[in-house]
């Protein structure tokens, strides 16, 4: 028995209605799914140069830490999210700019705390994303210009790269 030409009509429209939705979904993954745009990440990352723990970063440039056990590392302040046990970290300084904003962007699941005049400042913007290659999350601090610590901590693995850029 054969299907009315109506009947196929509509089955092939909402085939194709799925279709596009299935194809706008797949669109909005990876990294176009961050709250804001992450390609300078992605073009400073694979250069990043080594950094070690305590280290000074530069706005507008990525380095690659190599992380020590999260238990030899002399903190500021503790963490905001307590570190399990077996997890990696690093301390590193950064001057923050007059305009006081900046953004960190990592590599890998991993906390971070910025600590000015011995308080955690809490981030005013935070956008994370599991499935864009080579970056995990990005977060932006409201700052006042100055010195600044930057606490990273409970990380899996013991390298982790970060990116200190202005807000576009």
């Amino acid at each position: 028995m054969r299907a009315p030409v109506a009947m196929k009509k509509v089955v092939i429209s909402l085939f194709a209605i799925l279709a596009g939705t299935s194809f706008a979904l797949a669109a909005d993954t990876g990294c176009d799914a961050f709250k804001w745009p992450v390609e300078r990440e992605q073009a400073l990352f694979p250069s990043a140069p080594a950094a070690q723990s305590g280290a000074a970063l530069t706005v507008g440039e990525a380095v690659d830490f190599s992380l020590a056990a999260v238990d030899t590392i002399s903190f500021e302040v503790p963490p905001g999210h307590a570190p399990a046990a077996g997890t990696f970290g690093a301390t590193a300084r950064v001057t923050v700019p007059p305009e006081g904003e900046l953004q960190f962007s990592l590599s890998d699941d991993a906390w971070i705390d910025v600590v000015q005049d011995g308080k955690t400042v809490k981030s005013a913007a935070f956008s994370g994303v599991k499935n864009c290659p080579g970056i995990r999350k990005s977060l932006r601090f409201k700052l006042a210009g100055g010195a600044a610590i930057i606490q990273l901590s409970g990380a899996k693995k013991a390298d982790l790269k970060v990116a200190v850029l202005t807000p576009e």
